[in-house]
C-alpha cells in the first residue's frame, strides 16, 4: 500500500488566498472539502495554509507527513440516495505551527494574495483577553493573534484597501462574526499605546476594509473512523492516516458584512456557483432559528417519546409506523408553522433533517441526546409552542405530549421492558423532579415543573399561565401512566 504524498498521489498547486485558523476534523471536513469542490468546479483556484490550533502538535505533524493530503469520506442519505463517498482533499499548501514559527506565521501578512481567514478554535476561542500582549509570540487568545496579523498588514501594505480580509469564523456561537469584531476591536483598544500614531488609522483600516463575516455551519464529523479505517485504505490503495468522516448534508450560511455587499462576498467566494449548499444572506438570524428549531427540536421530543416506547435508535424511530409519523408531524405540521422563511423552503430543509435522522451508518441513541432535556426544550421548542398557539389558537399536541415524555422520563425508574431509565440534568432540576413525582399526584407534577420558571424556563415565565397547557400537560402525563407511551402517541395522529 502506497504512502498519500505529493510523489505517490498529484496534487494541485494554486495561490495560497486562505488562512486557517485550526487542523481539527470539523474544518478539514467542511471548509477545506468546500474549498476543494469550488476549485474543481469554478475559477476560484484557491489553496489554504493550515495553522496549528494549539500547543498539541500531533494533528499538524500526521497532516504535513502526507504533504497536508488526506479523505474525506462521506457517509448517509442525501436526495433520497445512500452515500459513501471518498474525496482527496489536495488544497492545503502548507502547515504552520504559529507557537513555534511565528515569524513564518507573521509572514502571511506580507502575502498579497492571502484573502480569506477561517476558523474554529471552539466557542471559548471567540473572547476577549485583557492580559493578551502585542509582544506575544504569538498570542495565546484567538482574537489577539489575529490582530496582531492585522497589524503587520495593515503596515507592510501602507493601509491599502484592497488587502483587508474577509474574515468568516466558524465557531458554534450565533452572530460569531459580531463578536469576533468586537473582540478584535476591543484588542486595537487594547495595544493602543503600541499602535501609537498608528491607533486610529489602524482601527479605521480594520473596520472599513475588512470584513467580518458571521456564520451557521452544519455537518456532523465523527472523525477518524477507527473501526472502518483498513477497509477504506484498502479500497484508497493508500496509507491515509488523517481521513475524516462526515455526513453527507452540509449547509454554511454566510452573512454578509455591514461593509459588503451580497454580489461582491459571492463574487470573492463562488461556493453558490459550484452547487454547494452555501447560502449568503443579509442575516444568518433566520437559519439559525431554522436549524435550533427543526433539527434539535424534533431531536429533544422524539427522543423521549422514541425511548419510552422502547425504541433505542433515532433511525429506527423515524422508521417506526407510528414513531415515524409522530416526528413529521412535530416537524412539519407544527414546528414549521412558527418559522418565517418561504414554506418550500423550509419544507426542503425539514426532509434533509429527515435524510439525517435516518442515517444508515450511524446508530445515534436517543438516550445520548436527552442529557439535560429540560433546558434542551427551553430553547428548541417552547419558542415554537408559544408562536403556534399564538397564530393558530391552539396547543400544537405533538410538542406538548414530548414535554409529557420528558417529565415522565425524569421519574426514572424502569422501561415497559425492564431497562432502567436514568436521566441526568442539573441537580436542582432532579430534586424537583423526584420531590413532585413523590407526591403520587400528576397535576401536582405538571403544575410544579411549569412554575419553575427561574429553574428551568429563564425568561418565559411561570408556563402554567399559557391557556390550555397544565391541563394537557396532565391529560398526557395520565394516559402515558395508563396506556402507555406508544398508545398515547396514537391519540394525537
Amino acid at each position: 500500500m502506497k504512502v498519500l504524498n505529493k510523489l505517490t498521489a498529484p496534487k494541485a498547486v494554486a495561490p495560497e488566498k486562505i488562512i486557517q485558523f485550526g487542523e481539527g476534523n470539523f474544518l478539514r471536513a467542511f471548509v477545506d472539502w468546500i474549498v476543494k469542490n469550488m476549485n474543481d468546479t469554478t475559477d476560484f483556484n484557491a489553496s489554504v495554509v493550515v495553522l496549528q490550533g494549539t500547543r498539541m502538535n500531533f494533528p499538524m505533524t500526521l497532516l504535513q507527513g502526507q504533504d497536508c493530503m488526506y479523505h474525506v469520506n462521506l457517509q448517509g442519505r442525501l436526495n433520497g440516495e445512500v452515500v459513501n463517498s471518498l474525496t482527496r482533499i489536495d488544497c492545503l499548501s502548507r502547515g504552520i505551527n504559529p507557537y513555534e514559527q511565528f515569524e513564518a506565521y507573521m509572514g502571511l501578512a506580507d502575502q498579497s494574495e492571502i484573502r480569506f481567514v477561517i476558523s474554529n478554535t471552539t466557542e471559548a476561542g471567540i473572547t476577549f483577553n485583557a492580559e493578551s500582549k502585542f509582544t506575544d509570540a504569538p498570542c495565546e487568545n484567538y482574537p489577539a493573534r489575529l490582530t496582531q496579523l492585522l497589524y503587520r498588514r495593515f503596515k507592510t501594505f501602507n493601509a491599502a484597501p484592497d488587502k483587508g480580509l474577509i474574515i468568516m469564523p466558524c465557531e458554534l456561537i450565533f452572530e460569531n462574526g459580531h463578536h469576533l469584531k468586537e473582540c478584535i476591536n476591543k484588542t486595537i483598544d487594547l495595544w493602543k499605546d503600541d499602535f501609537g500614531a498608528d491607533y486610529e488609522a489602524f482601527k479605521s483600516w480594520f473596520n472599513t476594509y475588512n470584513y467580518v463575516c458571521a456564520t451557521l455551519v452544519d455537518r456532523i464529523v465523527p472523525g477518524f473512523p477507527r473501526k472502518e479505517i483498513n477497509q477504506i485504505q484498502e479500497k484508497l490503495g493508500y496509507k491515509d492516516n488523517v481521513v475524516v468522516q462526515g455526513e453527507a448534508f452540509h449547509l454554511w450560511v454566510i452573512e454578509r458584512p455591514d461593509n459588503m455587499s451580497i454580489e461582491e462576498l459571492r463574487a470573492e467566494f463562488p461556493a453558490e456557483k459550484a452547487g454547494l449548499n452555501v447560502i449568503i444572506t443579509d442575516s444568518e438570524a433566520p437559519y439559525h432559528e431554522r436549524k435550533v428549531t427543526l433539527l434539535n427540536g424534533p431531536h429533544t421530543v422524539l427522543s423521549p417519546v422514541s425511548y419510552l416506547s422502547g425504541v433505542d435508535i433515532v433511525r429506527d424511530a423515524c422508521n417506526h409506523p407510528v414513531l415515524g409519523e409522530y416526528i413529521r408531524k412535530v416537524q412539519f405540521d407544527e414546528l414549521m408553522q412558527t418559522l418565517n422563511l418561504p414554506m418550500d423552503e423550509l419544507k426542503k430543509y425539514g426532509e434533509s433533517v429527515l435524510e439525517r435522522f435516518d442515517n444508515p451508518y450511524v446508530d445515534h441513541q436517543v438516550t445520548s441526546i436527552m442529557l439535560n432535556s429540560f433546558p434542551k426544550f427551553q430553547t428548541r421548542d417552547l419558542p415554537g409552542l408559544k408562536t403556534y398557539l399564538e397564530r393558530k389558537g391552539e396547543l400544537p399536541k405533538g410538542i406538548v405530549l414530548g414535554l409529557a415524555a420528558i417529565i415522565t422520563y425524569y421519574k426514572g425508574g424502569k422501561r415497559a421492558d425492564g431497562a432502567d431509565i436514568v436521566p441526568n440534568d442539573d441537580q436542582q432540576i432532579m430534586q424537583l423532579l423526584t420531590d413532585l413525582w413523590a407526591t403520587g399526584d400528576t397535576r401536582k407534577v405538571a403544575e410544579g415543573v411549569l412554575a419553575a420558571d427561574e429553574l428551568i424556563w429563564k425568561d418565559h415565565g411561570n408556563l402554567n399561565n399559557i391557556p390550555g397547557l397544565t391541563d394537557l400537560v396532565v391529560e398526557y402525563l395520565d394516559s402515558i401512566r395508563d396506556k402507555g407511551m406508544l398508545e398515547t402517541v396514537k391519540t394525537i395522529l
